[in-house]
């Protein structure tokens, strides 16, 4: 975090120090008034100079962009990123060679990635967002891969009559397989267990 204390006849004058120092315009920082001055008898004696320290201000999605960009290059990876903003979702699509290093087996890494990213962008936001990264529309895949699995499990478990336990997955990936599910009368799904090991169970209705 960039800030400095800088000093100026007036208040203005200190606070048009502090930018210049910055590099940066008023409607990016914070400004604190730590002493506004004195003009002093004539302007010369007692005066005393006004004093400002100013912050500027941490956006935390091009944080949160920074340590994406960052992250991916440590693992050999030049991506590009684009950036959607909907309401408190902040939606990160990435692309780029060699992107599968980034999504990993099942998608775990990018799953990590994710995880990571929602502590760097909630560490800098005064309201709670929600992260979601995608690499190469792999989340539209993997949710169309989910969908088949949830249905397909649910007819094992009717089949079979027994519960149908699934690998442990992300809360979102949980709804989508409670979702693809809710209207099938002839099963039920609940979540069990703790994350990271929380997992979804079909079970047939009796």
């Amino acid at each position: 975090m960039k800030q400095v204390t800088a000093t100026g006849q007036t208040v203005k004058e200190a606070v048009q120090s502090a930018l210049a120092q910055l590099q940066t315009t008023e409607d990016r920082t914070d400004i604190s008034i730590i002493d506004e001055g004195k003009k002093g008898i004539f302007g010369i004696f007692g005066t005393r100079p006004a004093v400002v320290k100013v912050t500027v201000k941490v956006d935390p999605i091009e944080e949160a962009g920074r340590f994406l960009t960052d992250v991916s290059e440590k693992m050999g990876v030049k991506v590009t990123i684009e950036t959607e903003k909907n309401g408190k979702q902040v939606k990160f699509k990435l692309s780029g060679e060699k992107i599968a290093l980034l999504i990993g087996k099942r998608g775990q890494t990018l799953n990590s990635l994710q995880y990571l990213t929602q502590l760097v962008i909630n560490r800098y936001s005064e309201q709670y967002l929600n992260v979601l990264l995608d690499a190469e529309d792999y989340r539209e895949r993997r949710n169309e891969t989910l969908i088949h699995l949830a249905e397909r499990l649910a007819q094992k478990a009717v089949k079979t009559g027994r519960e149908v336990a699934l690998e442990p997955m992300p809360a979102y990936e949980r709804k989508i397989i409670h979702a693809a599910l809710v209207d099938n009368k002839r099963i039920k799904t609940y979540s069990s267990g703790e994350d990271p090991y929380r997992h979804i169970v079909i079970t047939p209705n009796r």
